[in-house]
């Protein structure tokens, strides 16, 4: 097979997909709205449920779900009929994932689902199916044409269930005013979180370098080796003077001075760039980027409290 045959396939593929997307479009209604409501004011969480592929699309929206301010959990439906129904409390809402509506599982799970819960939204292709006739509200997802070339594997169908079921998320997450510190509380642990609300303290090296203005060449020498920052601060009485980098003593020796009577005020340089320890380090990564730097003074209410390295908040995902 040529590499323009699997373009093409992938193009045919794609252009499928996005026209059954555009009618899902076109046919959302009041149902959509009244399952957007009815989760909004459900009282307990959302109980996704699906089998086979849509199974695997019912976890992804939950984990949607719950990373946007909507609690969710997952249900497997083939388990639910052999013990995990308990899983349902009477204040949940059950959206219910099949794009026949009659696989076994859910035909004998369905009357059950209706029952143990607040309301039973279906999500389905098939409006003539049982899971339709036992849902309170039906999500239509039905498509004319799956991408497979057999019309075999679930493919624009599970596009269509992946897509509304984010389109809940995003209504909802709308409806509860859901901002970006909210998101971050849930992504703690990844880069979204960290940049979201990790502050410069999280970052500060342990490692504190400074010298004063009257501190000789070999006193600085010292501390910028103390270091793994290739800088120390000039202060006065934790007052920040200026700093001096490995760069400043590697120019000053190239003029060729008597060094012996070079002091570290000299050489420094004056208003160096800094940040409070409480600002947010995706503030410190902007001012390292715009100013090409490599480290950033860090103060606390202005006196002299720090150092944080580029390096280290790319490694921690800061951007």
């Amino acid at each position: 097979m040529e590499n323009a045959d699997i373009i093409s396939i992938a193009k045919t593929t794609l252009e499928i997909e996005i026209a059954e997307l555009e009618k899902l479009t076109a046919r959302l209604d009041d149902e959509f709205v009244k399952a957007v409501e009815i989760i909004h004011s459900a009282k307990g969480k959302v109980i996704v449920v699906g089998i086979g592929k849509s199974a695997h699309v019912g976890n992804k929206i939950v984990a949607t779900l719950n990373s946007t301010g909507t609690p969710s959990q997952f249900l497997h439906a083939s388990e639910a009929i052999h013990g995990d129904l308990g899983v349902i409390q009477k204040q949940d809402v059950v959206l219910c994932i099949s794009n026949s509506g009659n696989s076994p599982e859910i035909v004998n799970l369905v009357p059950y689902l209706k029952d143990y819960s607040a309301a039973l939204i279906g999500m389905t292709g098939n409006r003539s199916s049982r899971l339709a006739e036992f849902s309170d509200l039906i999500l239509d997802t039905h498509v004319d044409t799956e991408a497979c070339p057999n019309k075999l594997a679930p493919t624009s169908s599970t596009t269509l269930q992946m897509a509304l079921g984010d389109a809940l998320a995003i209504a909802l997450m709308e409806m509860n005013d859901f901002k970006a510190n909210d998101f971050a509380k849930f992504h703690p642990g990844g880069s979204l979180g960290k940049n979201l609300i990790s502050k410069v303290d999280d970052f500060v090296s342990s490692q504190k370098p400074q010298v004063t203005e009257n501190d000789t060449v070999k006193d600085v020498i010292i501390s910028i080796s103390s270091s793994r920052h290739g800088i120390t601060v000039v202060t006065e009485k934790d007052e920040i003077i200026g700093v001096i980098t490995d760069g400043d003593l590697r120019r000053m020796l190239l003029k060729g001075d008597d060094i012996s009577k070079v002091l570290a005020k000299d050489i420094m340089s004056a208003n160096p760039k800094t940040i409070e320890k409480t600002a947010l380090a995706k503030e410190a990564m902007q001012i390292l980027k715009d100013n090409n730097i490599g480290q950033l003074v860090v103060t606390e209410k202005g006196k002299y409290f720090g150092i944080i390295d580029l390096h280290k908040l790319l490694d921690e995902g800061i951007n």
